[in-house]
């Protein structure tokens, strides 16, 4: 188990790096580069190689550290652990990479649907890889809850890109610190940047849904304002239930496993217009992570609270 949250953190952080390489969709509003450019070859080559690179790169280093015992191919049901949050953070994991790809692909003059389809397949293909490598791997399996979720986010982008031909909905990732992580640091992570790939209690992910594409706004509604529906888990410091831990008294500790849903502000900043073409690229590398916001949670043990802006330990 230990391992296992330990390989999923670093395939959202390869998917996180990736996405962050990216250029940001550009507003239908703004110039874009028109399908009959045709495309730009040393763009392309370049993607090209460096897809292939990163692709490469990051597989043989996940092989030397984490699978270097192969056992005949079998399967693992972890649907129950962690309160599906690892299962969110695969679909979520899955439409990064998707939008990653395309956006390389209309970046090298590559057209629209050829893009699309690319970037899908690119997301499928290595998350699908690593889920072969799992299965293969022992103390691991083969999780068909796992490929689930990684269609199902792979979908969400392809499906709104096709149809609608702009992201409607996306999906994105925030965190913050709990008091969970000392009571089993090898697992949840003995430093922040740790904490964020391996504290399930510590992350959220948001499902952003920009208000002008669904709404019948006037001309005068900010286009770039997003409202967002988070799911998270909290009390959890093992995959199916606790183990027993005690604090630094020797007292045990328990603590209740609940989940937690939150509705919050955000903002699209690569739909404000007053950018640049140029700027709302740059900005838009960091569109995953959502902005901190104010945001009322509600779970089953605290009922209804308001955080005003940052999340308090929990």
């Amino acid at each position: 188990m230990k391992n296992r949250i330990r390989r999923v953190g670093w395939m959202s952080l390869y998917g996180l790096l990736l996405c962050q390489s990216i250029q940001a969709q550009p507003m239908p509003s703004l110039p874009v580069p028109t399908d009959q450019a045709g495309i730009n070859q040393g763009r392309f080559i370049g993607v090209l190689v460096g897809t292939a690179a990163f692709y490469t790169v990051t597989l043989l280093m996940l092989r030397k550290q984490w699978y270097k015992k192969k056992v005949p191919f079998h399967s693992f049901n972890d649907n129950a652990e962690w309160l599906q949050m690892d299962k969110v953070g695969h679909a979520a994991t899955a439409y990064c990479m998707s939008r990653g790809g395309y956006e390389l692909m209309r970046w090298s003059g590559v057209d629209e649907r050829a893009s699309i389809l690319t970037g899908g397949l690119l997301a499928v293909l290595f998350q699908t890889t690593l889920e072969v490598f799992d299965g293969h791997a022992e103390g691991w399996g083969f999780s068909k809850g796992d490929m689930v979720a990684n269609v199902a986010g792979t979908a969400l982008f392809m499906g709104q890109q096709y149809g609608a031909g702009q992201q409607v909905v996306s999906l994105k990732y925030g965190f913050r610190k709990t008091i969970f992580p000392p009571y089993r640091p090898n697992l949840l992570g003995k430093t922040t940047g740790q904490q964020m790939l391996k504290d399930y209690n510590g992350q959220q992910y948001w499902l952003s849904v920009n208000l002008a594409s669904v709404l019948p706004v006037g001309p005068d509604f900010p286009r770039w304002l997003n409202l967002d529906v988070g799911y998270s888990g909290s009390g959890m410091i093992g995959g199916h239930e606790n183990p027993k831990v005690v604090d630094a008294a020797g007292n045990e500790v328990k603590f209740t496993r609940y989940r937690q849903f939150f509705i919050s502000p955000d903002a699209d900043l690569s739909r404000v217009g007053a950018f640049s073409p140029s700027l709302q690229r740059f900005i838009g590398t960091a569109q995953f992570f959502k902005i901190p916001a104010p945001s009322l949670e509600f779970n089953r043990i605290k009922g209804l609270r308001f955080h005003p802006l940052i999340l308090p330990k929990e």
